[in-house]
């Protein structure tokens, strides 16, 4: 699966250095940290630690005590209690530093994984990090680039626009064709007439409020909800998602939208359990990716509509073809043979004549023996006549008893893993 990225491993005579791990059990952790040191030294890395700080982002999150953390990765420079620090859209004044142990320390020197207090707003994992020289820079620093992500946002939504004005100058341009070769003004559209407003409720949906431990578990999730595909069976919507706890406003906007909250490494505090509860709120608690998506897999099942399944009962050889007289009509009655499970007379009927079916629908008389009976069982002959008794038999017809039952759908999801 790695060659297709050009990834070789160097088992398979590449160069790429594989550990097989596990950081539950403690599995190669020493072996990891040797091929780490290993290959940056083959790669000459090294990180001068003067001058402004450079880094980035591993991971950000909400501490219910301290506040707001990112977890970096200083490359260059050494990073201070003091440093203001601008990553992406988010800048912080940095008020303590921890390293992997949860110990404050002073300073980190470049390749030092640091736990970062200060941030006004959570930054995303993979922000880069520079240090500016004040608060008043990392100000402007940030309006420049909001104002530069407003542009480009106000541009993605022009051309959206203009699409909409292109398709829309279309289906104009091919009406007043049409009313010109009608000779008429108006012409009103074809095919039933539509609802003017839409029911947003329309149809299977599942709405989910996100919440995860850290940036990076929130990330994954919503990459993972990218690739259901299931709309057109049912939709998906992601109303809300965040970083940290549970909090009441999360519980009013799923109530609002009837939607169920997923977390991920979250508590729910007892007092936003209650209003869930008060508000007849779902809230679904995983520590695992995957379970957290085959639970929500279960409740996008649990909302598709049931389909009907076929089951065989059994089928008939048909002998031999009599026209009776019931009444003063005349119908046709199939002389047959039972061959295969048994024939109900309350089953429905499919009657094929090679590869065509010439009939599906049930029977208005079964009869063996001149009486008249409930089933039949296989190597037995009876007499059948379909509800429809113009229907004529050809010896070699094959008469097939089923019933159809209701069975819960599964989402055909697959998330990849």
């Amino acid at each position: 699966m790695l060659i297709p990225h050009g990834i070789q491993v160097e088992d398979r005579g590449g160069d790429v250095q594989a550990i097989p791990i596990s950081a539950l059990a403690g599995t190669n952790l020493d072996e990891l940290s040797e091929a780490i040191v290993l290959q940056a030294e083959l790669m000459d890395l090294k990180g001068d630690p003067r001058g402004m700080v450079e880094g980035v982002v591993v991971e950000s999150r909400t501490d219910s005590r301290r506040g707001k953390l990112a977890t970096v990765i200083v490359q260059r420079g050494t990073l201070q209690k003091g440093a203001v620090l601008v990553a992406g859209l988010a800048w912080a004044k940095v008020r303590a530093m921890f390293n992997e142990w949860g110990q404050p320390i002073q300073q980190a020197p470049p390749s030092t994984p640091v736990e970062v207090l200060g941030w006004r707003e959570l930054p995303s994992a993979g922000s880069e990090i520079i240090e500016v020289e004040s608060e008043k820079r990392a100000r402007e620093v940030m309006k420049w680039r909001e104002s530069v992500r407003q542009a480009e946002k106000q541009e993605a939504e022009r051309e959206a626009v203009a699409c909409k004005i292109e398709e829309h100058l279309k289906i104009y341009k091919t009406q007043l064709e049409m009313r010109r070769k009608s000779g008429r003004y108006k012409l009103r559209p074809t095919g039933p007439r539509q609802k003017e407003i839409k029911d947003l409720d329309e149809g299977p949906r599942v709405s989910v409020v996100v919440k995860g431990d850290v940036d990076g578990s929130v990330e994954a999730i919503l990459d993972i909800l990218e690739t259901y595909d299931g709309n057109a069976a049912c939709k998906l919507d992601l109303v809300h998602y965040g970083v940290g706890n549970v909090s009441e406003t999360d519980v009013e906007l799923a109530d609002t939208f009837n939607a169920i909250i997923y977390c991920f490494n979250v508590e729910v505090p007892d007092e936003v359990e209650e209003l869930a509860k008060s508000n007849k709120v779902s809230i679904h608690s995983h520590n695992v990716i995957y379970k957290l998506v085959d639970d929500l897999k279960k409740e996008i099942s649990s909302q598709l509509p049931l389909k009907n399944v076929e089951e065989v009962l059994g089928e008939a050889n048909v002998l031999q073809d009599f026209e009776v007289t019931e009444g003063k009509k005349k119908v046709h009655v199939a002389g047959c043979r039972c061959t295969k499970g048994i024939l109900k007379k309350t089953g429905k009927y499919r009657l094929h004549r090679g590869q065509e079916v010439i009939y599906d629908g049930l029977l208005a008389s079964m009869r063996h023996l001149k009486n008249e009976v409930d089933s039949i069982k296989k190597d037995v002959e009876c007499g059948v006549r379909l509800e429809d008794g113009t229907i004529t038999f050809k010896p070699g017809d094959i008469l097939v008893c089923y019933q159809t039952r209701k069975e819960e759908q599964q989402t055909d999801w697959d998330p990849g893993f």
